[in-house]
């Protein structure tokens, strides 16, 4: 009798995390590995987060909590909501997990049946299928073009609907393209998501405060108040916050999904970390005038990379418009021959003697879906950055 589920079967481990590691070992080797694979800041958690966290360890609070959050932190998320989307919420429409990536898992188990389709646009974050696979249900990808900036239209969304459309992931702007929808572009897909009311909403924001220039944040059920009964806004304090290892995500809904998520919740790790809850509620409610700082770098970061790259014969990179990654196609890098004398065929070939030959990690764009392409995160130093844009540069003039 086999051991492992059919269902397993299905799902792949993460390409970003595969990258990480394989340069992480690399390094650990004795390799010069400069790694833009990892979707993480560089900047470390801001000093009053981690002193509320050392407080909440001082004065015990390290017990159980309720397996969905803190009172506490739940009416700090129904503030920042209002605050920042002129979304009410009440706390027993919050849930905090252990990470975005955990409440997303808990949505989509408690809501999925066999054959229930949930439309995600490509490129897509490399876990939204294989979570829709894991709780039984089918992914129907819609691929973008780097034409449309790789966002969605309204005429896809509209001819991808079915009676058995269950969800529609929206994740604005965008890992990995850092994409961002505009208030008129996101008004146009909520105006196809109101004709069809058995379609729900999962909107992905955890990159929220990362933006740049003039672009202006908007989510589904502040665009389309109407919405918001049938819409699951996700976000946490990972990225903005700088606080990736802190392992806190929320979202807030309608209170029956809300309830369901909890049960899923409740049976499998309970309450995320009671120390990590009250930094979250310090990062919530405390000052955060950092973030605008971190965003200054992080623009100029991204100025560079996308001028470095777009350098470079047969590459093409859009300037995004928040998170903290570029998405670049290599079309016309594609059936070349690398100095090592590999056929570079795929986007993933390009990835994997990219490392080899060059010592730079990056990830390729056949894990997010739309190929052939591949994703750089710019967080990290402007020397990182203009080293391994080099690299980049004397590999793909070697090509013949």
């Amino acid at each position: 009798m086999a051991l492992l589920s059919d269902t397993l079967a299905r799902v792949k481990p993460s390409p970003t995390v595969a990258m990480s590691s394989k340069a992480i070992e690399m390094r650990a080797a004795g390799r010069d590995i400069i790694s833009l694979s990892a979707g993480e800041p560089d900047f470390d958690t801001p000093e009053n987060i981690k002193s509320a966290a050392i407080a909440a360890i001082l004065a015990g609070k390290t017990k159980y909590t309720a397996p969905d959050g803190i009172i506490e932190l739940k009416q700090a998320i129904c503030d920042k909501f209002l605050r920042d989307n002129a979304l009410r919420y009440r706390p027993e429409q919050v849930s905090v997990g252990t990470g975005g990536k955990q409440v997303l898992y808990n949505a989509l188990m408690a809501t999925l049946n066999p054959g229930d389709e949930v439309i995600i646009p490509a490129p897509y974050w490399v876990s939204y299928p294989d979570m829709v696979y894991l709780a039984g249900g089918e992914p129907v990808i819609l691929e973008t073009s780097v034409e449309r900036g790789f966002k969605l239209s309204a005429e896809a969304l509209e001819a991808a609907i079915t009676p058995r459309t269950k969800w529609f992931i929206f994740n604005s702007p965008s890992n990995p393209t850092g994409a961002g929808y505009h208030r008129d572009e996101l008004r146009a897909l909520t105006e196809v998501l109101q004709r069809h009311p058995h379609v729900w909403i999962l909107s992905d924001d955890i990159y929220e405060h990362l933006v740049y220039d003039n672009f202006k944040f908007c989510t589904p059920a502040e665009v389309a108040p109407d919405l918001i009964d049938r819409t699951l806004t996700v976000n946490g304090v990972s990225k903005g916050f700088a606080m990736t290892g802190w392992r806190i995500g929320y979202a807030a809904g309608p209170r029956a999904l809300i309830a369901a998520m909890r049960t899923i919740q409740g049976q499998s790790t309970s309450n995320p970390c009671t120390v990590s809850q009250w930094a979250a509620l310090e990062a919530l409610n405390g000052p955060q005038d950092y973030i605008a700082s971190n965003n200054i770098l992080f623009r100029t970061r991204r100025d560079l990379v996308v001028a470095q790259l777009n350098a470079i014969d047969g590459i093409t990179c859009p300037t995004p418009e928040g998170a903290f990654y570029v998405y670049a196609s290599i079309d016309g890098l594609i059936g070349k021959t690398t100095a090592a004398g590999v056929l570079l065929a795929n986007d993933e070939a390009f990835a994997m003697q990219l490392l080899e030959e060059a010592n730079v990690a990056i990830v390729f764009g056949a894990a997010f879906g739309l190929s052939p392409c591949f994703r750089v995160s710019y967080a990290a130093s402007e020397d990182t950055l203009k080293a391994a844009c080099t690299r980049i540069a004397e590999f793909c003039a070697a090509l013949t």
